[in-house]
């Protein structure tokens, strides 16, 4: 599948704005079932921008913006080509132990109620394990909007049993890791099956599986990631995989916007050729 991004995040400020520094992961690396055709971010100051890879692997824009603005204005865009591979993402290559991914922080804590479904859950086969977990926090969760924000942490959202995809990523990892299996959070986007787009980008988790590597799980959607999937970066959480993360010291308020649209643009043009010669043969 052919599919076309376009992320833009727009800061309005009161009164012009300090120099601040952005932190931007807003390019997706090629991985397995998935090729980047052409991608590219803008912003103010990206052309002086220290570029570095991270220890997940995530390749960073640290931009300085320029000051005395009342608006400013991130766009990245551009063509994927994906293939349906069960989620399988593999060995992707990241510097970070594997082993730190088991490690407990304050967003993806595991309360007693979430203890109880990780172990409600456990098989003596991880993959099993993994699913029957997916499977029980989408039916334990009400995905609702405008219940939880960027620093509610797994442990309340499980108790109100309401929250959005960071929230049901945040509750996979903190079971998972329970259950001495490596997690991450994966951000990324979603093409919908209506076609229409994704008012925002995307979330979900990855756990380690012997023999396979990293695998995604969905549970907002109960589901592995398919070819409508794209992977955009990974880390511990939320905050450490943030698209865009940054400082400024400035007095007044500051609001974003954040416009994201994912579309179909049908098959790729390496799949139609596939195909073309599977009928010829046939």
């Amino acid at each position: 599948m052919r599919i076309s991004i376009s992320h833009v995040s727009e800061y309005t400020y009161e009164g012009p704005s300090a120099p601040s520094v952005q932190a931007l992961r807003l390019h997706p690396a090629p991985a397995n079932g998935q090729t980047v055709l052409s991608w590219s971010v803008d912003a103010p100051g990206i052309d002086k921008a220290a570029t570095y890879t991270d220890a997940f692997g995530n390749r960073v824009e640290l931009v300085a913006a320029p000051a005395d603005r009342t608006v400013m204005r991130i766009t990245a865009g551009g063509e994927i080509e994906t293939t349906d591979n069960g989620g399988v993402a593999g060995l992707t290559g990241e510097f970070v132990a594997q082993g730190a991914f088991l490690r407990s922080n304050p967003i993806a804590a595991a309360c007693p109620g979430i203890v109880a479904l990780a172990e409600a859950a456990r098989d003596p086969d991880r993959l099993a394990t993994l699913h029957a977990l997916m499977a029980a926090i989408g039916a334990h969760m009400t995905y609702e909007t405008d219940t939880t924000d960027a620093q509610t942490t797994a442990a309340t959202a499980f108790a109100n049993r309401r929250g959005v995809c960071q929230d049901y990523a945040h509750i996979f990892i903190a079971a998972a890791r329970h259950l001495e299996i490596p997690a991450r959070y994966v951000t990324g986007y979603l093409l919908l099956d209506d076609g229409s787009g994704a008012s925002a980008h995307h979330a979900w988790a990855e756990a380690l599986v012997d023999h396979i590597g990293w695998v995604g799980f969905d549970a907002t959607n109960d589901l592995c990631p398919t070819e409508r999937y794209v992977r955009l970066g990974s880390a511990f959480d939320a905050a450490s995989a943030a698209p865009i993360r940054g400082v400024r010291r400035q007095r007044g308020r500051e609001t974003l916007t954040v416009q994201v649209a994912v579309r179909d643009l049908g098959q790729s043009q390496t799949q139609s050729q596939s195909q073309g010669q599977s009928q010829t043969q046939q």
